[in-house]
């Protein structure tokens, strides 16, 4: 019987995320869903919870800015746009993407965007609009 041979730590290979907690890059790209585009849903909460994190954001001194997107095939197009504008230390994909049943298509074709556009960047996920800058300081820190 052969046992496994297991790599050392020395030869483990160097994992993106380190290297982008050290870059000088704090870009952060938010991606989720536009509150508006659910009228069963009232928009001003939310629309207020995502004034409020990019204030948190600005304080802490992190440029972030928001990709907010209609469900449907305008999506995908917009995400890639946004996703090659710039250089991205950190995507955030929100909630409402990645936790709605019907979006499951969309959120797998939203990470393999980011992986393909930018694929430095460290991908974090939000658990509500309240926590972005928590989700992006995981991997900015």
């Amino acid at each position: 019987m052969v046992l496994p041979v297991y790599r050392t730590p020395a030869a483990w290979p160097v994992i993106s995320r380190y290297t982008t907690c050290m870059s000088a890059n704090q870009n952060v790209l938010v991606i989720g869903f536009d509150p508006h585009a659910f009228p069963e849903y009232d928009a001003a909460p939310i629309v207020a919870a995502i004034a409020a994190e990019q204030r948190r954001f600005e304080a802490q001194g992190i440029p972030a800015e928001l990709c907010l997107v209609q469900p449907d095939a305008s999506a995908e197009p917009q995400i890639v746009a946004r996703l090659t504008a710039k250089e991205w230390a950190c995507v955030v994909i929100g909630g409402g993407i990645r936790k709605h049943d019907p979006a499951v298509e969309l959120f797998e074709r939203v990470i393999q965007r980011v992986r393909q556009h930018a694929p430095g960047a460290a991908i974090a996920f939000n658990t509500t609009p309240m926590d972005c800058v928590e989700a992006a300081l995981r991997w900015l820190r």
